[in-house]
This record gives structure tokens, sequence and C-alpha cells, in this order.
């Protein structure tokens, strides 16, 4: 984890923050997934039809679901300055979904710090470059420009 405060976040602009803990992607996870959202698409949740029909070979993660994580990890990474009052997240951009995650792989974040936009009130947005990899395979699940509002 960084040491990021809003004194010395500028520091951290073209840097690695460095990638989180892996995080189980199960069944349960998914189907929970499913019940939120209401996406009950069964190539998520129908296990022994995706096994047999899915070009996949099993259920796979939500879209929505890998990019559910992007904000968490990107907190435990250190993202946010930590005498910050509070953390927004504002959008993402150039968000693309590369490969599909199977039910049962684990995933980790990798971000950067890739730039700082001064806002009103001291305010600033902070945009980092997300990549969620999935364990044992070179193609990530996601790539995304994640943006936080920063509130002094």
């Amino acid at each position: 984890m960084t040491d990021i405060t809003l004194a010395n976040v500028k520091d951290f602009v073209g840097q690695s923050l460095g990638a989180s803990d892996w995080v189980d992607v199960d069944q349960l996870r998914i189907n929970q997934f499913a019940e939120c959202t209401g996406d009950r698409q069964w190539i998520h949740i129908d296990i022994e039809r995706a096994r047999k029909e899915s070009p996949f070979g099993g259920t796979i993660a939500h879209g929505y679901l890998s990019l559910s994580l992007v904000a968490a990890l990107a907190m435990k990474l250190g993202l946010a300055p930590k005498d910050a009052s509070a953390v927004i997240n504002y959008g993402l951009d150039k968000v693309r979904f590369i490969t599909p995650v199977k039910a049962g792989e684990r995933v980790r974040l990798q971000l950067a710090l890739i730039g700082i936009e001064p806002k009103e009130n001291g305010q600033f947005l902070i945009k980092s470059k997300a990549t969620l990899e999935i364990e044992n395979n070179q193609s990530p699940a996601l790539v995304a420009e994640s943006l936080a509002l920063i509130i002094p």
C-alpha cells in the first residue's frame, strides 16, 4: 500500500501503485451479483448449460462484476490520500472487457496513477489506469481509466 497524502499525491503521477491481493471469483459471488442486478443470463448462472453450450466451457462472471471490484481494490492499494475527507467515484473512461473471468478463477488489480486535474474548492480528480488481471492468464479481464474525486 502506498503512502499518498494530499501534499504528495502529485509525486505519484506516472507511478505504479502495485498489485492487489488475489480475489476469488467463485460461483457464489457470480450468483449473488446476478441476484443483485437481475442479470440472470444462463452463461453466468446455469452451470450445466454453460458447460455444454458456452464457448467458455463453463459459467463466467458478469463484466460488470469484474468492473465492480476495481474501486475497492484501488482503495486497498492506497489510491486515496490518507488525509482526504472523502473519495468519490467520478466515472470511468476507456473501459474494455478483454477476457471473460471463468467461475473459480482469481483476479487482482494492477493500478497506476496517470493524472491529476484540479477542481473547485481544493478538490481534484485522480485518474488511474486499472488493469484487472486473471491468475495464470496473459490477457487481462479488463482495462479502464478510473476517475476518483478527492475531497480534502
